[in-house]
């Protein structure tokens, strides 16, 4: 039988150009930078990047299965477009997970844990109070993940990472308006409270309702009757136009 041409060693350095690849678009993804609807042109994302072809294929197929690229047959890969009716139900699965989390939290945080989470809520304040929308979102993004790493278990985390990965694609718009932020934060200062206090009953409760709100919220910042953000187009549209496949550099409005 013929030797393979391909070393183990050639495999495992492509699986892991491949891997930082992938954590590089994710972030870029994440950030806007790439918006949803975007067709991902492999050759310009390699020559971007500085690599072949090869690591940035593994990438996507990879964001393929985590959910935010979706490949359509004979016209490529996009970053996914988010509908607003699968939004509501990622905010339906968070608020489950929130308050599972946010109870047993309560009931063994320790005066470290609290004092992170003070002081996130207090930045949270300052940057609502300075309209800082792209702080407080950052913010945001770590508090619930702060939550989560402390009192959930570690199936719910990876839950609740790839569902907050997804609702990332339409989300910022909700935290935009000022009122929101203090409105979100309010109920932040809510669940620390609880999680002070000891009371997993009271955490739970305000955990959940927190997403709630920010369901709310949600709803109330997006375009009635619409699907997708506004001005973008439906994954494989710009294929079907004949449209120059390519890799956007400006920030998403949302």
């Amino acid at each position: 039988m013929a030797e393979s041409s391909v070393s183990p060693l050639h495999i495992v350095r492509t699986q892991s150009l491949a891997s930082l690849v992938a954590d590089e678009l994710e972030r870029m993804i994440l950030s806007g930078e790439i918006p949803p609807g975007t067709r991902l042109n492999e050759q310009a994302l390699a020559a971007r990047l500085g690599v072949s072809r090869g690591p940035v294929r593994e990438a996507v197929r990879g964001l393929d299965r985590s959910g935010l690229v979706v490949t359509v047959v004979n016209q490529g890969s996009f970053v996914r477009q988010l509908s607003a009716e699968e939004a509501m139900d990622v905010y339906d699965l968070r608020v489950a997970l929130t308050g599972y989390a946010c109870e047993r939290l309560a009931g063994r945080a320790t005066p470290e844990q609290i004092a992170t989470l003070e002081a996130m809520v207090r930045g949270m304040e300052a940057a609502a109070e300075a309209d800082d929308a792209a702080r407080y979102y950052a913010l945001n993004l770590d508090f619930h993940s702060a939550l989560m790493s402390m009192g959930g278990s570690s199936r719910a985390v990876r839950l609740y990472d790839d569902l907050g990965k997804e609702l990332t694609l339409f989300r910022r718009r909700a935290l935009v308006v000022r009122e929101n932020m203090r409105e979100s934060n309010a109920e932040h200062a809510k669940i620390l409270r609880a999680l002070t206090d000891g009371d997993g009953a009271a955490a739970r409760v305000a955990g959940e309702a927190h997403i709630r709100g920010g369901k709310r919220r949600f709803a109330t910042s997006t375009p009635t009757g619409g699907t997708e953000p506004p001005g973008q187009k439906r994954p494989g549209e710009a294929a079907a136009r004949g449209e120059e496949d390519h890799v956007r550099d400006e920030d998403s409005a949302g």
